[in-house]
This record gives C-alpha cells, structure tokens and sequence, in this order.
C-alpha cells in the first residue's frame, strides 16, 4: 500500500472524523512517507479497549510506510488531561507514573514493529524534555505563544468552567500547553509532522499545530478518530465490572475474547473494519455472512481471535476460544489446561479434597449440590433424571452416577453443566 493511500484506508474503515487541512495533508502523504505520533497518559496501569483506535491507526500508517510514535505521557500524565472529564483527576506520583509506564511500553509493543529496517516504531517519553525545564523557561518559550482567549474557547476547557461548582484547576487549563509542547519538540527532533488522536483531543492537538506554526514557521497537521461507540451512542469498551483492559492479570484473556464474541451484529462489522487488519474483502464477506445467518455469530468469533491473539498472543487466544466453545455445548475433547483455568475464573468454582473422590468417589448428586448448580439433593436428582446435567460434558445417565479421580480433567478439574448455559467446576485441592 503506498504513503498517499492511508486517507482513504482510514475512510473506509470509518477511522476518519476531521483534519486540519485534509487536502494538503493528502498531497503531504502522497509525497512519500511522515513521521506521526499519537500519545499515551500512564493514568493508570494498563491501555484499554478505548485506546485501541489510535493504536489500530498508528499501525495503519506504519503498514503504509510512515514512521509512527508512541508518546508515553511521563509529565502529561502527572496533570491529568481535562478533556472528556467532569471531574478533576487524582494527581499520581513520579513512582506511580514510572510503574505505570514500565506495564503500558510492552503493550504498545504488540501494535507496532519495532524491528523494521525502513521505519521502525519508536517509543518516547515526554518527561524527558520537560523534567529540566524551568517555569520561566516554559511560559516564555510555550505560554507566550497562546493567547488564554484561544484556550477558553476550547470544548473541554470552556465545559468545565461552565460548572461552577467543580471548575478546572489551572494545572488542568495548562495542560494543553503541555500538549502542544510536545507536538513541537518531536517536530524539531524527529521532523514530526502529524498528531492523531480521538475527537476529544481536537482542541489539544490544535494548540500544537499552532504552537509549532508560530514557534517554527513549520506546516504540521493534525487528525483526529472517532470514539469507539455502539450503534446506540453508548462507550465501548465498558462492562457492569468496569474497562476492559489490555491488562491480562486485570481482564482475562478469557473475558476479553468473550467481550468481543458478545458484539451485538449491529456493532460487529463496524469493530472489524476499525479493529483488525484483516483485508476489505474478508470483511465485506463477513458481512454477508452476518446478514444471512447473525445466529452463528461467524463475524464475532473472528473478531474475538483476532482481537485476542494480537494483544494476549496466539495461545490464549486458542485456549479463550476453546473455553468459550465448552461454554456454548461444545466438547471437552480438545479442552487444554489453560482453557479450564480460564473457565475457573469465570465460571461458579469450588473446592473439594481429593480424597473425596477417590475409591467409590462422590456422587454427581452431591456434586451439584456442592457447586452450588443445585439447591438441594432433590433438586440435583430431579435434573439428572429429566437428563439436564452433564459430567465433562458426557451426559449423566443415572442418580447414583458418582466421579471419581478417574474423571479428572488433568488430575485437577470436574465440568459440571445443568441444563444449556449453567456451569460449574468443581477443582481438587
């Protein structure tokens, strides 16, 4: 794919809102390759599945031959970035953004390549040309070249002095000069000359664009994405449990796959255009396929692979599917350890000695009573002889059916299912 055709790959898959000057941007690009950045506030310990739009773009310029930058919000991150924002943020610490820093590099990591000979990804952080700068320096080198009427007019400054009650510190109101900043110190040091970023970063990435046009004399653009929403116009990437997060020890593997297999068929052709880099044509297959027959749910679980191998690697995301699978009737048959582990942390679980199932074992009545699948003995025995309750997915002929340590899953695991979706597992200890 050649330098000038990334506009109208961002068109396609709906990843272009508005530019600064498009038409000179696409003769720009038309001219061979430029050197972009999109940045990154450590706020917390781990990207979300809401940063993954500009990820995802950072890429599709890198496929297309520009040079991308990851900006790792060292000193951006201290103040916090008011857009977006009702509230003021909780203000962290050095050592809180350094640990934070240290868990985001290895995920922007997995988006971009690094080892490329003819444009390598780079990460930078932007505490490194701050940290030495002194007040004084910064209002005269930064602060003289933005007027305050500019900044108020801002949407996500001019939304929060609006509210009298909550305000916006002036650490917040300065922020965007932090921002800009930024956009003319990669220009000088990398000739950077394109910011991407979400809709509500317009206004920040403006005061760069200016900034460097007055500080340099220098044309730089910027361009901004859309936010990831449902068809609705509610936030994706949110669940009853909070973000979903690039983070395994935070969302497992396991759930992250699932988020995505859960797509509603009116959101999921969209997520695959934005979110993969599967080719126009698969996805316009894919689309059909969703039309035709939405109840097999064909696009998700492409959707949810590939989603899954790219950030949590090529193993988890088959062991994610393969729990996935167990959930929906398929068979243990193939079942991995991993897979059952994943289950166990989504699925009700319970404990019970080993000695307990070995000799005679334990009844599959007292099991399910055990797991908390059934309410009493009867209940449980009432389900096995309506044949509603399965054992490592074999169905259970028999109330006085018992398991043993023979019926194991990796001398470790029991499945139990109780009708079509209700699971539990019952694990030796």
């Amino acid at each position: 794919m050649s330098t000038g055709a990334i506009l109208p790959e961002l068109d396609w898959r709906g990843l272009y809102a508005d530019c600064t000057d498009r038409e000179a941007l696409q003769k720009r690009t038309a001219t061979g390759p430029i050197t972009l950045y999109c940045g990154f506030d450590p706020t917390s310990d781990s990207l979300h599945v809401g940063n993954l739009v500009p990820l995802f773009t950072l890429r599709r310029f890198q496929q297309c031959g520009h040079h991308p930058i990851a900006l790792a919000g060292g000193a951006t991150g201290m103040i916090g970035d008011p857009s977006g924002k009702s509230d003021e943020r909780n203000l962290l610490t050095p050592d809180q953004i350094d640990a934070h820093l240290a868990s985001i590099k290895p995920q922007l990591e997995r988006f971009l390549d690094f080892s490329t000979k003819t444009n390598p990804a780079r990460v930078v952080n932007n505490l490194d040309w701050t940290k030495n700068m002194s007040y004084l320096e910064f209002l005269r080198d930064v602060g003289k070249h933005i007027t305050v009427n500019s900044m108020v007019a801002k949407d996500s400054v001019r939304s929060r002095m609006e509210d009298r009650a909550t305000g916006i510190s002036y650490a917040e109101f300065s922020y965007m000069l932090l921002q800009g900043f930024d956009f003319t110190h990669l220009r000088e040091t990398f000739n950077c000359e394109l910011q991407i970023g979400a809709t509500d970063q317009w206004g920040n990435i403006t005061v760069g664009t200016e900034l460097t046009r007055k500080k340099m004399g220098a044309t730089v653009w910027g361009l901004v994405l859309p936010l990831l929403v449902k068809a609705d116009g509610t936030k994706y990437g949110k669940t009853a449990e909070g973000a979903v997060w690039l983070d395994p020890k935070k969302t497992s593997p396991y759930r992250f796959y699932q988020f995505f297999v859960n797509a509603d068929d009116a959101d999921v052709v969209k997520l695959l255009k934005m979110l993969t880099f599967l080719p126009e044509e698969s996805i316009v297959d894919l689309s059909a396929r969703v039309a035709a027959k939405p109840e097999a749910r064909e696009a998700q679980r492409v959707l949810a692979g590939e989603m899954t191998k790219l950030v949590h690697g090529e193993d988890a995301a088959d062991s994610a599917a393969v729990a996935s699978g167990i959930l929906f009737g398929g068979s243990v048959a193939d079942v991995t350890e991993a897979a059952l582990n994943d289950l166990a942390g989504e699925v009700p679980t319970s404990d019970v000695a080993r000695s307990a199932l070995e000799g005679a074992g334990t009844t599959v009545i007292d099991l399910l009573v055990t797991s908390g699948l059934a309410a009493s003995k009867s209940e449980a025995r009432r389900a096995v002889e309506s044949g509603g309750v399965s054992l490592n997915s074999a169905k259970v002929d028999g109330v006085a059916s018992a398991a043993t340590t023979k019926d194991l899953l990796f001398g470790k695991y029991l499945l139990l299912r109780k009708g079509k979706r209700s699971y539990a597992i019952v694990r030796v200890n």
